[in-house]
């Protein structure tokens, strides 16, 4: 069916337009009109999320997420918040209100979740498109009603959006609350662990002991050092004084140098004597008398010098074995407090973790019980309801205008219908459509009144177009 098709189909079909138009306008008409008023109050909200937290003192970036207007609007819609409604206005204690709810729903269900849906089918939540405030608007028969619903929904979800946030923090404040005397307890454990290393030890300051012990293995270990040199030379020496190779230290005597001198100026005396004088002359006998007496001190000095150097060499080894053993005992002391210090360091540590642990967790804690006992909501009432002074409905102006166009497509398919139903020839197309055959000529006459008689008053032709 082309344009032209249609547009024969709709003058030929007017009637069934108009009068579908004209019922469709009037029953939108009369139905406006005797339907009951209804007044629509709006409070609106404003969603804060620019400031600080108020416990905190940090920005919320979680309220910039795309999600969060969506959220809030859920929680204002939510049955959680229309059943505190219910309870804030005490609905559910009104006689004439439970006894509509047993005649509806027969005492099935309760009160609070029948009124609670009534209230959120009326209930719209419009949030604006660049700002962060939130419409909450309801529509009702009463003003006065509709202004307090609408109030009491802004009201109630201000609460519930500061019980939704201090609830969790209550029940993580418990939580802290429960790990704070676990880590007391640990803390004070750790601590009782160290005391009593310290004072089995006999520890005040492991560091300052360990600076004198390790001062006093270092002395030692110089000391050792030092008596084995001396050793090394005192070893020498008495190997030398006991060879019979000349000693330092004993050539080095003044007694032996005297005795040396001595006697040589004897055997000098003793020679001169012996020259002159016979061996049985009594002065060449006391003056070998005289000689063999400085020779046998001269050897007695030499050995008592000899054996000093020895006894020199021996005092030395000693002294060197002395500072070995000290050293020895000195190294296993300094050993033993590297150890006694290892473990009192662990210890240390384990208390210092169980400190930093609870210092955490106490933080942690104070910060959640405050968090859990803070009121302050970041939702902010704008613009409370009011009573509305002019109804939002019916609108008998706009369900007019609506009715004209509905009208107009319910006649048009209508109209269609019955044309499909009862299709006709109305043009030389539909005949051809129809007949399937060309057209080659259209008769195109013009009818008159029929009058009482004669052949002249019939339909006559009156002209002949070929195509």
């Amino acid at each position: 069916m082309n344009f032209s098709q249609f547009l024969l189909v709709m003058q030929a079909r007017k009637w069934i337009i108009l009068i579908t138009l004209l019922t469709t306008v009037l029953s939108t008409l009369g139905i406006s009109l005797l339907l009951p008023k209804t007044y629509k109050a709006t409070a609106s909200v404003l969603l804060n999320y620019k400031g600080m937290d108020p416990v905190t003192g940090l920005s919320v970036p979680g309220q910039l997420l795309p999600g969060y207007m969506a959220t809030q609007i859920d929680i204002i819609g939510s049955k959680n918040v229309a059943l505190r409604v219910v309870d804030q206005l005490g609905l559910a204690k009104n006689p004439a209100v439970i006894e509509q709810f047993n005649d509806t729903s027969n005492g099935k269900g309760t009160v609070r979740d029948w009124l609670a849906e009534l209230l959120l089918k009326k209930l719209d939540i419009a949030p604006s498109r660049e700002s962060s405030v939130v419409e909450i608007s309801f529509k009702g028969a009463d003003p006065a009603f509709a202004a307090a619903i609408a109030n009491a929904f802004a009201d109630e979800y201000q609460k519930v959006s500061i019980q939704l946030r201090v609830d969790p923090m209550k029940k993580a404040s418990a939580y802290f609350n429960d790990q704070l005397k676990v880590m007391r307890d640990n803390v004070e454990s750790t601590q009782a662990r160290l005391s009593k290393y310290q004072q089995e030890n006999g520890i005040v300051s492991v560091d300052n002991r360990l600076d004198v012990e390790s001062n006093r293995l270092n002395d030692l270990s110089a000391q050792l050092v030092a008596a084995q040199g001396q050793l090394m030379e005192a070893s020498s020496r008495a190997g030398m004084a006991n060879g019979g190779v000349d000693s330092p230290d004993v050539t080095g005597n003044p007694l032996v140098q005297n005795l040396k001198i001595s006697l040589g100026n004897a055997e000098a005396k003793l020679a001169e004597l012996g020259q002159r004088l016979e061996h049985n002359h009594p002065q060449y006998q006391s003056a070998k008398a005289e000689v063999d007496k400085l020779r046998t001190d001269l050897n007695s000095a030499i050995k008592s010098t000899s054996n000093s150097v020895g006894n020199n060499a021996a005092i030395l080894r000693q002294r060197e074995a002395d500072v070995r053993r000290a050293l020895a005992e000195q190294k296993k002391k300094v050993l033993e407090l590297n150890r006694t210090r290892d473990e009192l360091g662990v210890l240390a540590k384990d208390v210092e973790s169980a400190q930093r642990a609870f210092d955490a967790t106490s933080q942690r804690f104070a910060q959640t019980r405050i968090e859990g006992q803070a009121e302050q909501s970041d939702i902010a009432l704008l613009n409370p309801a009011t009573p509305p002074s002019d109804a939002a409905g019916p609108k008998v102006v706009l369900n007019t205008l609506l009715s004209l166009v509905l009208g107009t497509f319910l006649g048009l398919g209508l109209a269609l219908m019955v044309e499909l139903l009862d299709r006709r020839v109305r043009s030389e197309t539909d005949l051809a459509e129809v007949l399937e055959i060309p057209v080659f000529g259209v008769i195109e006459w013009n009818a008159t009144k029929r009058k009482p008689s004669g052949l002249k008053n019939l339909l006559l032709p009156r002209r002949l177009r070929l195509n």
